[in-house]
């Protein structure tokens, strides 16, 4: 059937005019056996969903705050791209989080009802976007990182989580990619695009230590073939920056000590000072419309 415009296409859909909140959006595991494992944790994996669930979301939140500001059209469009990418697999694992732990709670939930401290999001992804060059510094060490771990994940005794990770590789290889590209071309830029571009990976490089530690859940899911151990990633991830910076004519910053209260992590809901600002913005609609049809 032909629409004069897309807002009557939408429509087609639903009744409701509040369909701009939502309205529409199919289950994301509708039809998907969500059958626990045998001898798996439902709370647990509902939380370790939660952990990447998270890092997804608020990273993709902080990628279309470029939309507008990026330096060129190809790049606003690679940026959303992306962070409509995460925001698909935040919300099968959102899904998954709901259905693991028997509440049935959907995606927008988690994403719009939480408050800050309920988030398990590493804090490199809450930081603020800075300039280009650290933002691409910032995608890079997160994709790089994420990819090594969504691979190891399309193995997981969990198959669900395996299938949401085997699908999100594909994703994830490109975000890599395309940030890498983007380090190169500034380290071996211009005298102001390499000076920028080490001022990013400098700032990015005390958020990095927080990727490679261990949480309770990881330890306990991991013995159970669902979840991956974070601590061996940091081969894998040290080989592609290694590769990177080097092409770029860039110094790898060295590993700073993990920062947190008493040990306590962004898993742990300690987070920056600016994430409740993030939370706030993210939030809004949903809150000032709760009984909206979402």
């Amino acid at each position: 059937m032909a629409f004069d415009n897309a807002y009557e296409a939408l429509g087609e859909y639903t009744d409701d005019s509040r369909w701009a909140f939502g309205t529409g959006f199919d289950e994301p595991l509708a039809g998907v056996d969500t059958t626990l494992p045998a001898g798996v944790d439902g709370a647990g994996l509902a939380a370790y969903c939660l952990m990447l669930g998270d890092d997804a979301l608020i990273m993709s939140h902080r990628l279309q705050q470029w939309c507008t500001n990026a330096p060129e059209l190809e790049d606003e469009v690679a940026l959303a791209n992306i962070g409509l990418d995460l925001i698909g697999q935040a919300r099968l694992l959102f899904a998954r989080a709901g259905k693991a732990d028997g509440s049935d709670r959907g995606e927008d939930h988690y994403a719009f009802f939480r408050d800050e401290r309920e988030f398990r999001n590493v804090r490199l992804v809450e930081t603020p976007n800075g300039d280009f060059a650290y933002s691409m510094a910032r995608l890079l060490v997160f994709a790089t990182w994420r990819l090594a771990l969504l691979h190891r994940l399309t193995t997981s005794a969990d198959q669900v989580l395996a299938a949401i990770a085997a699908k999100g590789v594909k994703e994830t290889t490109y975000h890599r990619d395309y940030a890498a590209q983007w380090v190169v071309r500034l380290g071996d830029g211009t005298e102001e695009s390499a000076r920028r571009m080490q001022i990013g990976l400098d700032a990015v490089w005390p958020l990095v230590e927080e990727l490679f530690h261990r949480h309770e859940i990881e330890h306990s899911l991991g013995a159970a073939g669902v979840a991956v151990d974070p601590t061996g990633l940091r081969a894998e991830f040290d080989a592609v920056l290694d590769q990177v910076t080097v092409t770029a004519r860039l110094r790898l910053p060295e590993t700073a000590a993990l920062a947190g209260v008493s040990g306590r992590t962004g898993r742990d809901g300690v987070h920056t000072e600016t994430f409740g600002f993030v939370i706030a913005e993210l939030q809004s609609v949903a809150r000032a419309h709760p009984d909206a049809t979402w």
